[in-house]
């Protein structure tokens, strides 16, 4: 069972993302925002990362370029999901090092797709 980190500022999305990745069976962790997902990163090591970009204290682009210049956690995957829905946002995203940018809403098939992508 592997560990995956959820950053997100709104309750209400991290319920949503916790539904959608329940049937895969991983531990879910939760930092409500960019700082508190700074520290989990460090101290629990999760397998996989899904980030919001708009967070208080550290942002999603932020937290990419922390975890991609960082060798204990640098080849963890990272999958933001945002509201920021332009082009350039996505470019953006995954220049700073995530490997998935999805829109929201997500939807739970897309998002269970792409964390098997990376989670067998």
């Amino acid at each position: 069972m592997a560990k995956i980190l959820i950053a997100e500022d709104s309750p209400t999305s991290v319920e949503l993302l916790r539904r959608a990745l329940s049937p895969l069976g991983h531990d879910i962790l939760v930092a409500q925002d960019g700082e508190e997902a700074e520290k989990k990163i460090s101290a629990e090591r999760p397998d996989l990362l899904i980030l919001d970009v708009i967070m208080p204290k550290r942002n999603g682009f932020q937290l990419c370029r922390f975890v991609r210049g960082n060798p204990d956690v640098k080849a963890t995957p990272i999958i933001l999901v945002t509201s920021m829905d332009r082009e350039s946002d996505r470019y953006w995203g995954l220049k700073q090092g995530a490997d998935e940018y999805l829109v929201k809403p997500v939807d739970p098939a897309v998002l269970q797709a792409k964390v098997r992508t990376y989670i067998p």
